[in-house]
C-alpha cells in the first residue's frame, strides 16, 4: 500500500512543480521593458528575453517603449481677438528605455497617456489664447515649438520623451472663414496685378534697350563708313602729293582731258606739250623729245 502511494504522489508532485515553473515563465519582447515586484515591492528590472518569477509572490508589469501617438481632441479656444477657434493637435511620445524612466512612468503617473492628452489641451489653450486668430494660423511652427517645449519639461518626471507635436487644424467660425477667404483672394489678385505690371514694364524696358542698341549700331556703322571714306581721301591726297608734286597744273590739265575723253569731246593738244607725254606714257608710247631751240640754224636767202 505504501509503495502504491508513492507511485501516485511522485508524479503529482512533478506535475505541480512543472505547472508552477511554467506559470512563472515570462517573455519580454524587444519593444517592452518590465518591472518585477515581490509582494507589492519593486525588486527587479527586466529587459528583453526570458524571465522567471515566483507565482503568487512576484508580479511582472511590462511597459511599451515604442513611440506612441495621442490625439488632443478638438476643443474650442477663444483667441486674443475674441474669436472662437476649433483646435486639434497630436502628440508623439515614448517611454525612455532606461530603468529609472520605466519606473517613473509607472510610479510617478497614474495614467501617463491620459495625462499627456489633458496637459496638451491645457497648454494649447494657454498658447493660442494669447494670439490673434490670424497670427495663430500663420505661426503654426511657433505653436508647435511652444507646445513641445512645455510638454517636454512637464513630462520629464514621468520618464517620457516628447518626440514631436503636430497642430492638426485651427478652424475659425464659418462667417469668419468666409471673410478671411475674401481677404486672401483680394491680396492674391493684388499681387497678381503687381506682377503683371512689373512684367509689362520689364518687357517695355527690353524693347527700349533693343531700339537703343539698334540705333547705336547704325550710328557706329555710319561713323566707320565716314572714317573709311576719309581714309580713302587721305590716301588719294598722299598719292597725289607723292607722284604729282610740282605738277599741279599738269594734273589739272590731265583731269580736264580725262573728262573730255569720257564725253567723246574733241580737244587740241599743242605740239610739244607735256600733256602729250603724259597721255603717251599712259598708252605705252615713248615720250616725244623736244627739239633744242638754242643754236638752231636759220634759213638764209640766196
Amino acid at each position: 500500500m505504501f509503495f502504491n502511494l508513492n507511485l501516485i504522489l511522485y508524479p503529482a508532485i512533478v506535475v505541480i512543480i512543472l505547472l508552477i515553473f511554467i506559470s512563472g515563465i515570462r517573455i519580454v519582447r524587444p519593444t517592452h521593458r518590465a518591472l518585477i515586484e515581490t509582494l507589492g515591492k519593486y525588486s527587479k528590472f527586466a529587459g528583453p528575453g526570458f524571465h522567471w518569477i515566483i507565482p503568487l509572490v512576484q508580479n511582472m508589469y511590462q511597459v511599451n517603449i515604442t513611440e506612441q501617438m495621442v490625439n488632443a481632441e478638438p476643443q474650442v479656444i477663444i483667441t486674443n481677438d475674441n474669436l472662437n477657434a476649433t483646435v486639434d493637435a497630436q502628440v508623439y511620445f515614448r517611454v525612455k528605455p532606461e530603468e529609472e524612466s520605466v519606473k517613473a512612468s509607472q510610479y510617478n503617473a497614474n495614467n501617463y497617456q491620459y495625462q499627456v492628452v489633458n496637459l496638451a489641451r491645457t497648454t494649447l489653450r494657454n498658447i493660442i489664447g494669447t494670439m490673434s486668430l490670424r497670427s495663430a494660423n500663420s505661426e503654426r511652427g511657433v505653436i508647435n515649438a511652444d507646445l513641445h517645449r512645455t510638454l517636454e519639461a512637464e513630462t520629464q518626471k514621468w520618464g517620457l520623451e516628447i518626440t514631436r507635436t503636430e497642430l492638426k487644424e485651427i478652424d475659425p467660425p464659418k462667417d469668419v472663414q468666409e471673410t478671411m477667404n475674401k481677404v486672401v483672394k483680394a491680396e492674391n489678385e493684388k499681387i497678381a496685378a503687381i506682377d503683371f505690371a512689373t512684367a509689362t514694364e520689364t518687357t517695355a524696358d527690353g524693347v527700349k534697350r533693343g531700339e537703343i542698341k539698334k540705333a547705336e549700331g547704325i550710328r557706329q556703322a555710319k561713323i566707320l563708313e565716314a572714317e573709311g571714306e576719309a581714309q580713302a581721301i587721305k590716301l588719294v591726297n598722299e598719292a597725289a602729293e607723292k607722284y604729282f608734286i610740282g605738277n599741279a597744273q599738269l594734273l589739272r590739265k590731265l583731269q580736264a582731258t580725262e573728262t573730255a575723253l569720257k564725253n567723246n569731246a574733241k580737244i587740241i593738244v599743242p605740239t610739244g606739250s607735256e600733256i602729250v607725254n603724259v597721255i603717251g606714257e599712259m598708252a605705252g608710247v615713248l615720250p616725244i623729245v623736244k627739239p633744242e631751240t638754242k643754236g638752231a640754224l636759220t634759213p638764209t636767202s640766196k
